[in-house]
């Protein structure tokens, strides 16, 4: 190898370790010109025990062999020296609560509440399944906490505010309770010393925790091996003293990690408070053994967290980048596709023509959707295998159908998924023994040529895919098919029933995982009231290009994108990422002319905080961009909507000049588009505060696509390839590659010449029009006929016709 000098703290390297692949991106200083960088991509299995360990590590230690160009031994601890980030996404803790593989831990909860966490809110998702099977909790064993506070007075008092205890400016009680159940004597409804919670409602505190009684309890749990503890108490949200009392007692005593779910999610309601508190003891520990495993493999500096050592950043479930002190369990379960969602977002995206996006993005295992229309769309609680969890997370849609999803023929149905081949073993193509796959079917249909599809397989990691086991496989398939007699028409001539072929078979599990994928973007459009065909599809993943326009088509979408760094835009989206920091507190006030200046005090307090802790880390002045929520329900209702308003949604002051955001407009607007009615008349309560704080990684990514393909078309600088049709053109095109068999749908069908075009030898302008293949050295992308892809500086311009 060639040895490369390249300066310290100058490597950038992203990582995202997905179900079957791990994809790492990494740019460093161009020797010949610093100004400008040069990018490396590293494609490698997820799991290869034979192999190595860690395959983020592995795929490092490979760029940095790369870039240095210095040998670097397998297992040996890789110097930082050069790295000036690490940043990683990965699916630890989302496979450990899918698979049921979490750590054990105990919950400690309030004295008779000990199976609420098991009752839950009693949700029937099949109401009419006679052998209802509910997931077990995530806990092992529950620990009674004697200790109670309670609120003065309730909710649904109509002069609430009137019977409210008041207190000064200190906290201190200046006037007592007044409504009903007020015992005449005392500063509530019955003894116990008040005090003013959080959220600026009264608590009454009837009984503290005993701590010599905690101490016993506590030891007995770690005696018998526990080293996790959720904690989960009435109220904590606005009055968490005694959470952070019990949580005290059990790290003096050695537990590793305590979940204080007042600490984790400030937020009213206790069922998803304690269900995300005892997630996050369920998946912690599991998730810092990974990340603890994935810092052996480098020396000291890498986890210092000093100011000149190299930094370690996750992508967190709401698409921003989290410092390692910072990322947890709960943080982490869409911690591999929000990477994606980034990446798509900030590359597709025009604030000018603002056509809203929706990212597609085909993996190994999985197929996930998400929409993107100018702003990240959050959901704040979710449930995932059976858990219920209120964390905000991108609103992302999973189905399980991707690359590795199992083909089955089964009951006279063509059936794909859930069931994934993964990584190991892998489609029967892998070369490891495996079951058919989509991955499979596409290789038969020609839509992968084995020639340009990486060699990491088999033994040696060396050897190409195998078509032959596919094959095999899939003529038992047919056969199975013809038998049952699940073919489609008869045979004119002889009368008799119509035999199948193998690529009638094959592309029929094309069809069905297909169908499967568009489900999940019905969903998220249709269903939500937005028209499916007025998006833009932006395809990624790995198998996305396989997909994208036969998707397209049935969706009624005549739009795609395919960046050129689509099959690990998960990894590339790490790259682009900003980091966030928020800070939440609960409220439990009326959203009221009179208590907005209150309100509007407590933001402004922790938009300091949140700019403080940013510049900590290297952000301020405009590179850090503020927004501010309130969670908003109408009173009587139970249902809050984390509300940010509009740019334009702005109050006039009294002086004329700008009062500051509208929220109640927001607000309106927000319950209006999500319910489709009003409840007028009804007063507004806020159930939280919530400030999210942005350090921006880049001022601008540049011109957007699509005032790039305008000026190609004003200039007339497109220019055609290849030939409408191959069967009138079958000779080679100049810049294609090579020819294929490819299978279309019908009536096309079977394509012998299909052009090969090596996404590298094209220039920007060129279009290629359908049938064709396009690939490079991580991806496949098929253009169906009657489609036309056109190359611009960043992406492929798919127009459907």
């Amino acid at each position: 190898m060639k040895k490369s000098i390249v300066p310290d703290r100058s490597i950038q390297i992203c990582a995202d370790r997905g179900g079957t692949f791990c994809d790492v991106h990494a740019s460093y200083p161009d020797p010949e010109n610093s100004e400008k960088r040069k990018e490396i991509v590293v494609k490698l299995l997820s799991q290869d025990p034979s192999n190595y360990s860690d395959a983020p590590t592995e795929g490092i230690r490979r760029v940095l062999e790369i870039v240095t160009g210095e040998s670097i031994p397998r297992n040996v601890v890789l110097n930082t020296d050069k790295i000036d980030y690490i940043r990683l996404s990965t699916t630890v803790a989302t496979n450990a609560l899918l698979e049921r593989k979490g750590h054990k831990h105990a919950l400690l909860i309030t004295k008779g509440f000990k199976d609420l966490l098991l009752i839950g809110n009693q949700s029937r998702p099949k109401i009419f399944d006679l052998n209802i099977r509910r997931p077990p909790p995530l806990y092992t064993k529950v620990v009674e906490v004697d200790e109670r506070v309670t609120l003065v007075g309730y909710t649904s008092d109509p002069q609430a505010e009137e019977h409210a205890v008041q207190f000064d400016e200190n906290g201190k009680v200046k006037r007592g309770y007044r409504g009903m159940g007020w015992d005449g004597e005392g500063d509530a409804e019955g003894p116990g010393e008040i005090v003013q919670g959080i959220s600026g409602e009264a608590v009454r505190i009837i009984k503290k925790p005993d701590a010599d009684v905690l101490r016993k309890d506590l030891q007995a749990l770690y005696d018998e091996g526990y080293r996790s503890i959720a904690i989960v108490l009435v109220h904590s949200y606005t009055y968490p003293e005694h959470e952070r009392f019990v949580g005290s007692i059990a790290r003096s005593i050695g537990f590793e990690h305590v979940s204080e779910s007042a600490q984790l999610l400030p937020m009213i309601k206790m069922v998803p408070r304690g269900v995300s508190s005892t997630a996050d003891a369920y998946l912690t520990p599991i998730l810092r053994d990974y990340l603890n495993g994935f810092f052996s493999g480098f020396d000291e500096k890498l986890k210092d967290g000093r100011l000149k050592s190299p930094r370690v950043e996750f992508m967190g479930s709401d698409g921003g980048l989290v410092d390692y002190q910072w990322f947890s369990g709960l943080k982490s379960i869409l911690s591999g596709p929000a990477g994606g969602v980034v990446g798509y977002a900030l590359t597709s995206w025009d604030e000018t023509r603002k056509r809203p996006i929706i990212g597609f993005d085909v993996g190994g295992t999985s197929t996930d959707v998400s929409r993107f229309a100018g702003r990240y769309e959050v959901v704040y609680e979710t449930s995932t295998a059976g858990v219920t969890i209120q964390s905000p997370q991108l609103d992302i849609n999973t189905v399980a159908s991707g690359g590795g999803s199992c083909l089955q023929f089964r009951n006279g149905l063509f059936v794909t998924g859930p069931e994934s081949a993964g990584a190991q073993p892998g489609p029967a193509c892998y070369r490891k023994g495996g079951p058919l796959a989509v991955t499979d079917a596409n290789l038969l249909l020609g839509r992968i040529i084995p020639d340009y599809f990486p060699k990491i397989f088999g033994k040696s990691e060396k050897e190409p895919l195998d078509v032959d086991a596919s094959r095999v496989l899939f003529e038992k398939v047919v056969d199975e098919v013809n038998a049952s007699g699940s073919s489609t028409g008869t045979d004119a001539d002889a009368g008799s029933r119509k035999k199948l072929s193998m690529d009638e078979v094959v592309y029929g599990f094309i069809k069905v995982a297909n169908e499967t994928m568009c489900r999940p973007i019905r969903a998220l459009t249709e269903a939500r009231g937005y028209a499916t065909s007025k998006h833009i599809l932006a395809s990624f993943g790995g198998a996305g290009g396989q997909h994208a326009c036969e998707i397209a088509k049935l969706l009624g979408i005549n739009t795609i994108l395919i960046h050129r760094y689509s099959s690990i835009l998960s990894a590339y989206g790490l790259a682009l990422a900003d980091r966030a920091y928020e800070v939440q507190e609960p409220s439990s006030t009326f959203y009221t002319p009179q208590n907005r200046p209150l309100l509007i005090y407590r933001m402004d307090k922790i938009e300091t905080d949140v700019r403080e802790e940013l510049k900590k880390q290297g952000f301020e002045g405009n590179r850090v961009h503020v927004e501010r929520m309130l969670n908003m329900r109408f009173e009587g209702t139970d249902t809050s909507l984390m509300v940010l308003p509009d740019p334009n949604e702005r109050l006039e002051g009294e002086d004329g000049g700008d009062g500051g955001e509208d929220f109640l407009k927001a607000f309106r607007r927000v319950y209006k588009a999500e319910f489709g009615f009003l409840l007028e008349g009804k007063t507004i309560i806020v159930d939280d505060i919530k400030v999210r704080g942005i350090g921006k990684t880049f001022d601008t990514l540049g011109e957007s696509v699509y005032n790039e393909v305008e000026k190609l078309q004003s200039s007339n600088a497109i220019k055609a390839v290849n030939s409408f049709d191959p069967s009138l053109s079958p000779v080679k095109p100049d810049k294609a590659d090579a020819t294929w068999s490819v299978y279309f749908d019908e009536p096309v069908g079977r394509v012998d010449n299909t052009p090969v075009f090596q996404l590298e030898k094209l220039e920007i302008g060129d279009e290629v029009h359908g049938p064709a293949m396009i690939i490079d050295d991580t991806q496949t992308i098929v253009v169906i006929p009657g489609a036309r892809a056109l190359l611009t500086s960043k992406h492929l311009y798919i127009t459907l016709q």
